[in-house]
């Protein structure tokens, strides 16, 4: 169950960095907020996978619930709730507005995935 990935370790960091560059610099209208969105649940699967061997189509769909429950906590002002208004890191984990768009970016984030895993050569890593 455990086993370290260098393939997905490496897809991981890379994710991380243009998830990075995206909340640095790309203050536009469809890049940060739709294309960031689709990306985040690409990068948790790999996270992921990267320290967990285990099938696909769990960690595709526990990705997918996790990203639905953090746009719930954002419908349901979570950060208001836990008194954390004033803080500068917690709207960046988990968001300050719900969007339906935002579910449809993570559910294509997930179907792209579960597209690329059901190629018998995608599902193997490459070490």
């Amino acid at each position: 169950m455990f086993n370290f990935s260098k393939y997905y370790f490496r897809l991981t960091v890379l994710l991380f960095g243009t998830e990075v560059l995206i909340a640095l610099y790309a203050h536009d209208q469809f890049i940060r907020p739709y294309a960031g969105d689709f990306l985040i649940v690409i990068f948790l699967f790999c996270l992921v996978r990267t320290f967990l061997n285990v099938r696909s189509h769990w960690v595709i769909s526990s990705v997918l619930v996790f990203s639905y429950l953090i746009e719930l906590s954002q419908y349901f002002n979570l950060i208001h709730h836990l008194g954390l208004d004033q803080s500068k890191i917690a709207p960046l984990l988990l968001g300050n507005h719900f969007s339906w768009i935002d579910m449809v970016a993570y559910t294509l984030g997930a179907a792209v995935i579960f597209m690329l895993q059901s190629f018998p050569e995608a599902s193997r890593p490459i070490r």
